[in-house]
């Protein structure tokens, strides 16, 4: 049974998301504020997170930044509960670290699809294909890891997908649109910017030089590509 983490100071969301959580078979724990979520995070890793964005003592935003800081937290898969939808607010939320994103009010149902898919992407994959490796650099389908020179770089759930798809097609050209269709699954409220944020966050990671990428290549006016290197 997946144990879920649940960081949302309205107590009536809260009571729904558990009740409604419980129903579909989740084991749930619950903090009302910021200091108490990060204290529940110390005890016990949960499979996933409910962060809401605003919170009383921290907010959900400083959470966040510290998990994707943290060894033993970094890869936890996360998803924003937020009442704002604004591009500023989803920019925001991706820069810090987020897996997903869904804006109150929502529907139990669709809270509950969106908790399903992100566990099921953060699955090892069972691919017979077990790494993609490029120079330094390799892509662990198996763990949902990567590696540069055999030293681990620590990625987001959200940006190990979108390395592993680009990567799984080296020298294609993707459009911001396509690359929210394949990664963000089209969600609506996504913009091209969360791919272009997500993009800087991966070049910082594994590039030597972000500034003049090797592997993230920009195509003016068209998207991205992954450049293979191996020549």
């Amino acid at each position: 049974m997946a144990r879920i983490l649940l960081i949302e100071d309205d107590p009536d969301i809260a009571v729904l998301v558990r009740y409604e959580l419980g129903k579909a078979g989740f084991d749930v724990a619950e903090a009302l504020d910021g200091i108490s979520g990060r204290a529940a995070l110390k005890q016990m890793v949960p499979n996933l997170l409910l962060l809401d964005t605003m919170l009383p003592g921290i907010s959900g935003l400083q959470i966040l930044t510290e998990i994707r800081r943290d060894a033993l937290l970094q890869r936890l898969p996360i998803i924003m509960l937020s009442a704002r939808c604004g591009e500023a607010d989803l920019v925001a939320a991706f820069e810090a670290g987020a897996d997903d994103y869904v804006t109150k009010p929502f529907s139990p149902r669709e809270l509950i699809a969106r908790v399903k898919l992100l566990l099921w992407r953060a699955e090892p994959s069972s691919q017979r294909r077990q790494s993609l490796k490029f120079n330094c650099l390799q892509i662990h389908l198996d763990t949902n890891r990567v590696t540069c020179s055999d030293k681990p770089i620590p990625t987001s759930l959200l940006e190990f997908r979108l390395l592993h798809h680009l990567a799984s097609h080296p020298s294609r050209v993707f459009t911001r649109e396509e690359l929210l269709s394949a990664v963000w699954s089209g969600e609506q409220f996504f913009t091209p910017r969360c791919v272009d944020v997500c993009v800087r966050r991966l070049r910082e990671k594994i590039e030597p030089d972000p500034e003049n990428p090797s592997f993230l290549k920009t195509v003016r006016g068209s998207g991205y590509l992954f450049e293979s290197c191996d020549g």
